[in-house]
């Protein structure tokens, strides 16, 4: 605690932000107080109503100027986490690196986060530069310095619906161009992700990246290899639902970032089959996003793994192992490799199991197994998998297609469409006892199917 006083005393004097900030009216970015939601109007008014500056911060000011609807919201303040908790009577604190609250108004959930000061000796980095650790409170200047681009450093007061912007990225919004604030090389050194988010905002808000951002990108993306799995897999979550996913992978590739971030998918985006499976599944993803539907991450992460599996299945085939048994450990095989870069959770490497798994079912269309199949849980995600497959010229429509009319007919119908089973025919088992007295040899035997 001595320290951290000692370090915001000296430091008062030399912000790293030494210019006043623009206030900037209504009248020139647009956003009107209604235009924010309730819980983040009600969050903002308690801390200022306490005696404290509070404002709303970062993507949600950005994506309302640029006329897009928030996904959530963020609150800055000068109270410190204990303080925020105080206030709010649904609060928690939570982080490590650095403690923030969620305060929960209704159905919401916002994040309240205090002024960090600005990166000095006594941070504490790895020895590539990220940092590690950096639980210091600091100044609104420094808070803003502390931000990745100048489009994030903006922050909106509901109460006099101004934005206060100290590094101009009302007017890089406006002239669609994505800013670094600082020297790249370095930011991006602090936190290797950065790259990526770079990627990301250009394609959603269609910003050109500024020469001095995109210069270092390929030459600085081995830093990825020292980003967490677990943070690496939030932020590609993040790329492949942003509703640009498309765009972001062409831009991936172009600067060179696309390597490593999925284990083999370069490889897979070098065969025109696979290529043109992934870019469909992106594309139907995309299309969801901006529809509003609902998002499985298994199911897109199976998609952009499934050639890969294909292709370790098939050698497998061919060295002789019985097929079932080889797709099962071909998926295990690519999923270990997955996992080395990118922390998916249990449950999301179930659902892609799941699909996988499906895919030789959907060839049996004779007998109970239709019938069995389309009762399952993940049947529809497995179908959805199907048609993309034909799709992409994977497989021949006409599989797709027989299962859409089968899952779509009535019984009668579904009989007529069955496929008449070629196969051996099974044995019954007669089950021996004895005649029931005076039955003679009018009583059906008991069978069961072998």
């Amino acid at each position: 605690m001595i320290r951290k006083l000692l370090r915001r005393v000296f430091r008062r004097g030399d912000s790293p932000s030494s210019h006043a900030p623009a206030m900037i009216p209504v009248a020139r970015h647009g956003i009107r107080r209604d235009h924010v939601s309730l819980g983040a109007r009600r969050t903002c008014e308690t801390l200022q109503q306490a005696g404290y500056k509070a404002y709303i911060v970062g993507g949600a000011v950005r994506d309302l100027i640029a006329g897009i609807d928030p996904k959530d919201y963020d609150i800055a303040t000068d109270a410190e986490p204990e303080q925020v908790r105080a206030l709010f009577r649904r609060a928690r604190i939570i982080g490590r690196r650095f403690q923030i609250v969620h305060v929960m108004q209704g159905g919401e959930t916002l994040e309240v986060s205090t002024f960090r000061a600005a990166h000095d000796a006594h941070t504490v980095k790895d020895e590539h530069g990220r940092v590690l650790r950096d639980n210091v409170f600091g100044s609104i200047a420094e808070d803003a310095a502390r931000r990745d681009f100048t489009v994030n450093a903006l922050y909106y007061d509901p109460s006099s619906e101004t934005v206060i912007d100290y590094h101009h990225g009302v007017a890089d919004l406006q002239q669609k161009t994505l800013r670094m604030i600082g020297e790249p090389k370095l930011r991006y050194r602090e936190d290797p992700v950065r790259m990526l988010r770079a990627v990301r905002l250009s394609a959603k808000l269609g910003l050109t990246l500024d020469p001095a951002v995109r210069a270092p990108i390929r030459e600085m993306a081995e830093l990825m290899e020292n980003v967490p799995a677990a943070r690496l897999f939030d932020e590609m979550l993040k790329l492949l639902f942003s509703g640009h996913s498309v765009e972001c992978l062409k831009r991936l590739r172009d600067d060179g970032l696309h390597h490593g971030l999925l284990p083999m998918l370069d490889v897979i985006l070098e065969q025109p089959l696979g290529e043109k499976f992934v870019m469909l599944s992106l594309a139907n993803t995309d299309a969801r996003v901006k529809a509003g539907k609902s998002l499985s991450p298994g199911y897109l992460f199976a998609t952009l793994l499934w050639h890969e599996v294909l292709a370790n299945w098939e050698i497998r085939k061919a060295r002789g192992e019985v097929p079932i048994p080889a797709l099962y450990e071909a998926m295990d095989e690519v999923l270990d490799a997955q996992g080395e870069k990118l922390a998916i959770t249990r449950r999301i490497v179930g659902d892609i199991k799941d699909i996988w798994s499906l895919q030789p079912r959907f060839e049996k269309r004779a007998g109970k197994s239709p019938y069995r199949l389309i009762e399952l849980p993940r049947f529809r995600a497995g179908y959805d998998f199907l048609v993309l497959r034909a799709e992409s010229g994977e497989i021949g429509m006409d599989i797709a297609d027989w299962w859409d009319a089968f899952q779509n007919a009535d019984h009668e119908g579904r009989e007529a469409l069955l496929i008449p089973d070629s196969g051996p025919k099974k044995k019954r088992r007669r089950v021996r006892g004895k005649k029931a007295s005076g039955e003679g040899d009018s009583a059906s035997p008991v069978s069961s199917e072998s």
